[in-house]
């Protein structure tokens, strides 16, 4: 019989004999790409095709009658597999299971697709399963790499810590892609610079940042996090350093491994006792913008070694993590920089002043935003007096740590000419209005915005016991009586420093004799944990508790009132204040009359007799002549003398005249205009003070070598 088809004659096939089939239907099951395998109800095998036994490792003839997992090895875990096989047993039903172990023959882990089908009898019930088993791995593999590539895009990089970005790295890759995980750093890049050149002859040196490990307490690592290594230059990491290309190294058995690891007795003799061998290693240079950082060093002991793929991802991660690496290093250079810029423009040592006990504390910020331009100074003033300041200047790095020491120049120079606490705020505040405007056309030029600040300004006169305190956008200090009683003082905050035109408040107390008086910046009591109000009920709750050394106290104000990773700079000061008794005061009115200037001479010398300072009673007497002498030729009524015996020797005379007066050189044949130059040789310091009365004009003798201001 024939069909026509476009001219051509189809002879009709006719079917192949039904042993012809069973043989066709045989070779197919036996020569089958993939693992095809029949058991019977009681999970016994009774038929496997070729990659089944190759899976297996053994014959056909071996495991017929055998229950299943027989020829499976102990450590491969085949319970599921198991569990599968009775479902479709008791429900006649498939199922589709996956499973990843390695194959019974093999090292290498496997991902296994597992089709179950139930085969029924002439009765119609389930008398075999069959079971056909794909090998998914490199789908499986090839999907992991991707869920790796994947993390660490949101992994790496979170933090701008380079052992914290280390660490990130080593997390990443352990378990799943390495038994042990290191990256080891140039110490260079630990603080922030550039490594040099390296030789390819030269051992390396080089700074643990961070390692994982499978084992507990990375048995395994003889350098602690922290440490350095040196690398001989035939080790795998020295030579992926130097050709800047990723080694593979098979582990034990490796000549230049072996090697290695035998040059530290220590960490042969910990890999003995593991015994553990190393079946792969693999050493990746960190590589960002041209520069060699350091090294990632992964090892496996597992059986299934490191593969082309393994190293490809391993390039990909270390090329990712090297550019965090190089973005954490390019911050803690600019970090450092601002710090140590932070550093040489605040106060260092003890304060020569003797108004307060003081203890301070400056911590900066634990945040990629930099450091900031919190400040504070302790300034010793005429009359025995102090000034307190402690500001905050809006921003971070080092553009706000320039800004902050303009600032605290300005505050000083200010304070050196007695300028109220009001009125120094009002001449900084035309500083920063004049900064801002130079900011603006720095950044038309390029450079940085808008500057802005808060200051606190106090001053403590221990004579008095009177605190006066004004404040530009500051928050108001705590203040703790000697009973224990706690305060916020009652000052109006100014507007902030840069705004300009708003006038300045100060307030006045009298404080008794040991009142504690705590200065502080936003940062101490502003947290995301909590609002500001909370924060100073917090200090105040610390500050009320008695602690006679102020640098624990500071301690412990810290430890109770920042975060592990603070956000913001603080700057803390604590000054427990001093009165300076009448005994050491001596103060007389003075008529306005030439002959009193004699009057005052004698006082003065008797007043230094009592208080034992008979060397000092002729530099004082020439003092006194040449003040009182000009208080009553140019100045007005009251006249008064004051004598102040503290650290130094201080002599002040004040009058109703707000005229200052100035050093000039007299000329040869002048009859006067020497007295104060003349003044000015013999004391240490002297100067004038504005009162809202007048003027005070005061000078300072040391009492000791180097005792001045």
């Amino acid at each position: 019989m024939s069909d026509w088809a476009g001219g051509v004659t189809l002879d009709h096939v006719e079917p192949a004999p039904e042993e012809d089939e069973r043989a066709l239907a045989e070779q197919a099951f036996r020569q089958a790409s993939f693992s095809m395998s029949v058991f019977d109800a009681r999970q016994r095998y009774l038929r496997l095709n070729d990659v089944a036994c190759q899976v297996m490792g053994v014959d056909e003839s071996v495991l017929a009658g055998q229950p299943f997992p027989f020829g499976v090895p102990l450590d491969v875990s085949q319970q599921g597999t198991l569990v599968a096989l009775r479902d479709v047993v008791s429900t006649g039903k498939p199922v589709h299971y996956e499973s990843f172990t390695r194959a019974p023959s093999g090292i290498r882990e496997h991902a296994w697709n597992l089709e179950l089908w139930p085969i029924f009898d002439e009765t119609g019930q389930v008398g075999a399963v069959g079971m056909a088993a794909f090998d998914s791995s490199e789908q499986h593999w090839a999907r992991q790499r991707l869920a790796v590539l994947d993390e660490a895009a949101t992994t790496l990089g979170r933090s701008l810590d380079l052992s914290r970005t280390s660490r990130e790295l080593t997390d990443l890759v352990v378990p799943r892609f390495a038994d042990f995980a290191s990256v080891d750093l140039f110490a260079e890049v630990m603080h922030g610079e550039e490594p040099g050149e390296t030789r390819g002859d030269a051992d390396l040196v080089l700074h643990r940042a961070a390692h994982m490990s499978l084992a507990p307490d990375v048995a395994e690592a003889v350098i602690g996090v922290g440490s350095t290594d040196t690398y001989p230059a035939y080790s795998p990491p020295a030579r992926a350093i130097v050709t800047g290309q990723a080694v593979l190294s098979s582990g034990n058995g490796d000549p230049d491994f072996d090697r290695w690891i035998a040059s530290v007795p220590e960490r042969a003799a910990r890999m003995e006792a593991e015994s553990t061998p190393v079946t792969s290693l693999l050493a990746v240079p960190l590589i960002a913008r041209g520069t060699t950082l350091g090294v990632v060093v992964l090892v496996r002991v597992r059986q299934d070694e490191f593969n082309e793929d393994d190293f490809t991802l391993a390039k990909e991660l270390s090329s990712r993590a090297a550019l965090c690496v190089d973005n954490a290093r390019r911050y803690t250079r600019e970090r450092n920089t601002a710090l140590a810029l932070q550093s040489s423009l605040l106060p260092h040592g003890p304060s020569r002043q003797s108004a307060v006990d003081v203890a301070t504390r400056y911590q900066p910020a634990d945040t990629s935003a930099g450091v900031g331009g919190d400040w504070f100074d302790i300034i010793p003033l005429s009359g025995a007096r102090v000034g307190l300041v402690v500001g905050d200047v809006v921003g971070h790095g080092i553009q706000a740590s320039a800004t902050m020491g303009r600032l605290r120049t300005a505050v000083q120079t200010l304070a050196d000419v007695d300028l109220p606490p009001d009125e120094l705020l009002a001449h900084l505040d035309d500083l920063v209005i004049r900064l801002s405007g130079d900011s603006e056309a720095g950044v038309r030029a390029g450079g940085f915005g808008e500057t802005g600040a808060t200051c606190l300004y106090a001053v403590y006169d221990p004579v008095t016991r009177t605190l006066t305190a004004s404040s530009a956008g500051h928050p108001p200090p705590v203040l703790v009586l000697p009973d224990g009683t706690t305060q916020l003082v009652d000052i109006s905050v100014g507007p902030m420093l840069g705004v300009g035109g708003l006038p300045f408040e100060a307030i006045e107390l009298e404080l008794p004799e040991g009142s504690l008086i705590g200065l502080y910046s936003d940062g101490l009591i502003e947290s995301s944990n909590h609002d500001p109000d909370l924060g100073i009920e917090q200090l105040r709750a610390v500050l009320a508790v008695p602690e006679p050394n102020l640098e624990l106290l500071c301690d412990e104000v810290l430890s109770a009132l920042l975060p592990e990773h603070p956000t913001d700079d603080v700057a803390l000061v604590l000054a427990r204040t001093k009165a300076l008794h009448a005994d050491h005061v001596r103060q007389w009115e003075l008529p306005t009359d030439y002959m009193v200037v004699g009057e005052a001479r004698r006082l003065a010398t008797a007043q230094l007799e009592e208080w034992g300072l008979d060397d000092f009673i002729f530099v004082t007497e020439l003092v006194v002549s040449e003040l009182v002498t000009n208080a009553l030729r140019y100045g007005l009524e009251p006249v008064q003398l004051r004598l102040i015996y503290d650290r130094t020797l201080i002599c002040e005379v004040s009058d109703g005249n707000s005229t200052s007066p100035h050093l000039r050189r007299a000329r040869i044949f002048d009859e006067g205009g020497r007295g104060l130059l003349l003044v000015a040789q013999l004391t240490t310091n002297w100067g004038t003070r504005h009162t809202p009365t007048g003027k005070v004009i005061w000078t300072e003798q040391a009492l000791v070598p180097g005792g001045g201001r």
